[in-house]
């Protein structure tokens, strides 16, 4: 399906890139493995085109021109977009999943904030459930119950992300804590922005965000025993490295701003023993009734789309309206760099 040279390569971006899933990805049976490396590695590689360069409204629109490119069977000469072309063909993935991820890269490009938990959910169901609702296409899986659950790892995992980075994220000019936490607790966005310090009320919106992961977490678990067994450790072993990161912060004292909460090689390893033990129980215990609990609304639309096999849909008009933004920037950029001349 993927091209060996091109499998090489998206291992290796991984492997360098994002430790936490390489680690997980370990556990996976190797028919779902090296798509999910390979996945992982497109939206990695997305991400940080996106991340590292100073003017992202270019980033964005040449990645909507790669996704572009990858949906007409003809994607650019690069290692992990000839893989993601191979992925949505032989899996038959659901354009609203990746267009889902870009329009989280757009907000973050318009420097979007968010002004309560929903808002902020809204955004983590784009950037991180709609990688978690790829997964179960990736494992065959496509009823509502399963993929509502992993779109709740993919919130929990995102908040816990956003909880480890509050420090390097302000220093970078980007907040994502709900607008409306820091408003109850009488702090400044613009403010704290210009002198990220730590402080007890960052302390406590971080234990807050961190909280309502831990909630996510738990009802994502469910959904494992509803995925095939072969996969079920892997995706155990996604929600305890990523949850450990989380209590690493704790650990922290809810510090994110003078240290970054890290894991040891040491953890991992043993996470990924209680996941094999724990996946072990989902063969002779009861579903978890919050198997069926509807998906969060903010995921809805990526559970619809996904459950009903939507191969290809509009793009929406809220996505389309991005990409206009950001095209009157980079417009905007291009005259202003003319009349330099």
């Amino acid at each position: 399906m993927i091209a060996p040279q091109d499998m090489a390569h998206c291992r290796a971006a991984i492997r360098t890139g994002s430790l936490s899933f390489h680690a997980a990805s370990r556990l996976l049976p190797p028919r779902v493995r090296d798509p999910a490396l390979a996945l992982y590695a497109f939206c990695r590689l997305a991400d940080d085109a996106v991340d590292d360069s100073d003017d992202k409204a270019p980033a964005v629109l040449a990645l909507r021109d790669r996704l572009d490119l990858a949906y007409q069977g003809r994607p650019r000469n690069a290692p992990a977009d000839r893989a993601f072309t191979a992925i949505i063909e032989e899996f038959e993935m659901p354009r609203v999943l990746p267009d889902a991820l870009l329009e989280g890269l757009a907000w973050d490009a318009v420097g979007a904030r968010y002004g309560d938990l929903s808002g902020l959910l809204s955004y983590s169901a784009r950037v991180a459930s709609a990688v978690g609702a790829m997964m179960c296409v990736l494992m065959r899986v496509r009823s509502a119950d399963a993929l509502s659950r992993a779109c709740d790892l993919g919130l929990a995992m995102q908040l816990t992300n956003i909880a480890r980075d509050v420090g390097e994220d302000a220093r970078a000019g980007r907040l994502y804590l709900p607008l409306n936490w820091l408003d109850e607790m009488g702090l400044s966005a613009e403010a704290f922005l210009s002198a990220p310090q730590d402080s007890p009320v960052i302390r406590t919106l971080t234990r807050r965000l961190l909280r309502e992961a831990e909630k996510l977490y738990i009802r994502s678990e469910a959904g494992i025993a509803d995925l095939p067994v072969s996969c079920r450790p892997g995706i155990f072993a996604a929600r305890h490295v990523y949850a450990g990161i989380g209590a690493s912060v704790a650990r922290n004292n809810y510090d994110s701003i003078t240290r970054r909460a890290r894991t040891t090689s040491r953890q991992k390893l043993g996470w990924l023993g209680l996941s094999v033990a724990r996946s072990a129980l989902t063969l002779v215990t009861p579903r978890l009734a919050t198997l069926h609990a509807a998906p969060a609304p903010e995921v809805a639309f990526l559970v619809e789309a996904t459950a009903r096999r939507r191969l290809a849909t509009p793009r929406s008009e809220a996505l389309l309206s991005v990409f206009a933004q950001l095209e009157a920037q980079d417009r905007s950029r291009r005259g202003l760099e003319r009349s330099e001349i």
